[in-house]
């Protein structure tokens, strides 16, 4: 086996070993990137456009 093989199979190996320690840590999407339940999603046209703006206005703006 050439060393560049040697190098994968022991970097695959590696990984492999990492994924049955730590598993899948990190989820593939957060709550913030759904968008459901998101409070600063702005809705799409409609009625409730001023009441979203004024929803993200600071307080020390308000």
């Amino acid at each position: 086996m050439s060393r560049d093989r040697e190098e994968a199979a022991t970097e695959v190996e590696r990984r492999r070993r990492m994924a049955a320690i730590f598993g899948d840590a990190l989820p593939d999407r957060t709550r913030d990137e759904c968008a459901e339940g998101r409070a600063d999603e702005q809705p799409r046209g409609g009625a409730g456009d001023e009441d979203w703006l004024r929803g993200q206005v600071p307080p020390h703006h308000g």
